[in-house]
């Protein structure tokens, strides 16, 4: 009996090694995710990138109060220590865009050097910040005493709507009509300055004055004629 051989069969398939498979799958595939990878990274170094921002329009800072003060008082002294200057008010508001103070009801009362005294008042004052310039405005009086004393008379007296003050050279200076009373009559100046210190007051652009006259002294009767010594007789 003969024996049967076994059918043929076509060539065994070759088993690739499991290394060369890997490194068959790397070099096809590390190329791509190297290329995600990086786009990857460029997306994120965009987002993260700070962006260049357009100019704004600059913004004017706000003309609003940064502190307040209610019934205060500032007092300025000279080099030597002396009292020059002192500020008075019902409220204080300091605005920091222009370091400007505005006052309500406020009273300026400035010394002299040998004693006098002199007193500022009105609605409202707009000063600088370092108190150097006070500008006091509406329903502004001004009272200057020779003595130093406000229960004495007064020398001085100016009312108008508007007196520049410089605190330090206590000199005050108006551009709008005033009304001066002192020096034994009454003003209307266009315009004045007034220095304190000298007592000084000067007038711009014309006015009108009016003075009391001083009374006059009575003037001695004429003497009685004496009587006449009688004529001799003659005889």
């Amino acid at each position: 009996m003969a024996v049967l051989a076994p059918p043929p069969t076509g060539p065994r398939r070759r088993v690739q090694p499991l290394l060369w498979r890997l490194q068959s799958f790397l070099a096809s595939y590390v190329p791509l995710l190297l290329m995600a990878a990086l786009a990857g990274l460029t997306w994120w170094l965009i987002k993260s990138t700070p962006q260049l921002e357009a100019p704004r329009e600059k913004v004017a800072p706000r003309h609003v109060p940064d502190y307040r003060m209610q019934g205060f008082e500032l007092e300025r002294f000279s080099s030597d220590g002396r009292l020059v200057a002192r500020i008075l008010g019902q409220e204080l508001r300091h605005y920091p865009d222009n370091d400007t103070v505005e006052i309500d009801q406020p009273e300026l009362r400035a010394y002299g050097e040998k004693g006098e005294l002199m007193i500022a008042q009105a609605k409202r004052a707009l000063s600088n910040g370092d108190g150097s310039e006070v500008q006091l405005m509406g329903d502004v009086k001004l009272h200057r005493y020779p003595n130093g004393d406000p229960a004495s008379a007064t020398d001085l007296e100016l009312y108008g709507e508007f007196l520049h003050a410089f605190v330090p050279e206590q000199k005050m200076r108006s551009h709008l009509p005033a009304r001066v009373v002192g020096m034994g009559g009454e003003m209307q100046v266009r315009s004045f300055e007034y220095n304190n210190l000298t007592g000084l007051l000067t007038f711009a652009g014309g006015g009108k004055a009016q003075f009391s006259a001083q009374p006059r002294r009575a003037a001695a009767a004429p003497a009685a004629p004496s009587p006449s010594a009688s004529s001799p007789t003659r005889r």
